[in-house]
């Protein structure tokens, strides 16, 4: 099961300076999670942004949590910040 919770949108925008070109950059924090691994939880958490996200360029993982029970791993959380250039 595959599950993706929007847990704060930020406004961050940036400006990048690529040889001539600026681009502004959005940033959004997400939380994906897997009954798997953690690299599945941040792959289900770009897999599901990129539905209704265009141009995403980058994800920084900054945060990696799970669910226990009975002394087991019983699921994968990853925070993840995605960055998408905003259009123009």
């Amino acid at each position: 099961m595959n599950k993706i919770r929007l847990r704060s949108q930020t406004n961050i925008e940036f400006s990048i300076q690529g040889g001539y070109k600026m681009e502004t950059v959005k940033v959004v924090e997400l939380v994906g999670e897997s009954r798997h691994s953690w690299e599945d939880a941040v792959k289900n958490a770009v897999h599901d942004a990129c539905k209704s996200i265009d141009n995403i360029s980058g994800v920084e993982v900054y945060n990696m949590t799970a669910g226990v029970r009975d002394g087991e791993l019983t699921e994968y959380k990853a925070n993840v910040k995605v960055a998408f250039e905003v259009t123009r």
